[in-house]
């Protein structure tokens, strides 16, 4: 399969970026998102990260963006990647859409951080080419792309998805389609359990995530990464887990919860575990 045409739906954080780095590799993208203005967010934004890179040697911006289209509504492409918001009915229905516009050769894939691929696969006619491609957030930075199989995606589509990775400069891991896929089923604790601490007031955030980032080598405390994934997206993917897993375990903690019906979604919203204002 080659993909030449890539249409992205969503134009937030992760899907301006993986249309960064699609129309990267020299492929047309289509970008739609429903909600007015995000598209041209999303060209800013992609602007802002393509001209850093630049600084450091990367492609000339105004070639990159020159790939890129506006596009009002879902158009026919060769492959649809899908990056709205971690919610199964909105994802299904723009599977639905998808299914009907690409034509019937076109693979539809989900950059879904927890929810089933098979399930969406579910409401289509193409189930063998449905498809979980979870990029990593900041997209153009990290080289992972976690693949999921749905129960009846087939091998041509997993090498297909898989080889296409590799042509972005990423490196492909399988994992198998359970609620949370590898990342999420082992981060989403990690982050809850960070919440936790500091509801019971174990430790400041400051100091959770310090011990966090020079106890466990990691780059980002656990607070701030949830900042930067966005709260509400955590809450989210924490109840996938919990409703597909069955284990009280993976239950939201409470101050998450409230941080998101308070409007504290990290830094998208300038204020979360920490304020970005």
């Amino acid at each position: 399969m080659r993909f030449e045409h890539v249409l992205v739906v969503g134009a937030g954080q992760m899907g301006s970026g993986i249309a960064q780095v699609v129309a990267g590799s020299g492929r047309r993208v289509s970008l739609h998102d429903a909600a007015p203005g995000a598209v041209e967010r999303g060209l800013r934004s992609m602007g802002q990260s393509l001209a850093k890179l630049a600084e450091r040697g990367g492609a000339d911006p105004d070639e990159v963006l020159a790939r890129v289209t506006p596009a009002d509504e879902i158009v026919a492409a060769d492959l649809l990647i899908e990056a709205v918001v971690e919610d199964a009915s909105v994802k299904e229905q723009i599977f639905r859409r998808a299914d009907e516009t690409l034509p019937p050769e076109a693979v539809l894939a989900s950059n879904t951080s927890s929810i089933p691929i098979t399930s969406l696969a579910a409401v289509t006619s193409r189930a063998d080419r449905v498809i979980g491609m979870h990029f990593f957030n900041p997209v153009p930075v990290l080289k992972l792309v976690e693949v999921i199989r749905g129960l009846d995606t087939s091998d041509e589509t997993a090498l297909a998805i898989t080889e296409l990775a590799a042509d972005l400069g990423k490196t492909a891991a399988e994992a198998r389609d359970f609620p949370g896929f590898v990342s999420n089923r082992i981060l989403m604790p990690f982050i809850n359990e960070a919440a936790h601490a500091l509801h019971e007031g174990v430790a400041e955030a400051e100091a959770i995530d310090t011990i966090a980032k020079l106890g466990f080598a990691h780059p980002l405390g656990p607070l701030a990464l949830a900042d930067l994934i966005g709260l509400d997206t955590c809450v989210a993917i924490m109840e996938v887990l919990q409703h597909g897993l069955g284990n009280p375990k993976y239950a939201p903690c409470p101050l998450l919860r409230q941080y998101v019906q308070a409007g504290r979604l990290g830094r998208k919203s300038g204020r979360g575990f920490y304020d970005y204002s």
